[in-house]
């Protein structure tokens, strides 16, 4: 795996608050290796977003935006995370 994947794979893991960490790295370790660079431009911008907005977006609390609709966001909502990690 090439440098930048691994940068965006530990961020993904350390996002602030637990939840995010859980969801956003199982998120990475299984897919971040098999994105383009379209898709991957699209998840640092999620990670680039606030925690809570993203985290509103994924259990359903807020509609995604269209501006951050995309691949890997409609990947994200219908992830599912293993809660004890």
């Amino acid at each position: 795996m090439d440098e930048r994947k691994r940068k965006l794979k530990f961020r993904a893991s350390r996002r602030g608050f637990r939840e995010m960490d859980l969801i956003m790295g199982q998120f990475a370790d299984r897919h971040i290796a098999g994105m383009s660079e379209t898709e991957l431009q699209e998840f640092e911008r999620l990670l680039a977003t606030p925690d809570w907005e993203v985290y509103a977006w994924i259990v359903g609390n807020k509609s995604v935006p269209p501006n951050y609709a995309g691949p890997v966001m409609d990947r994200l909502l219908a992830f599912e995370y293993d809660p004890l990690g």
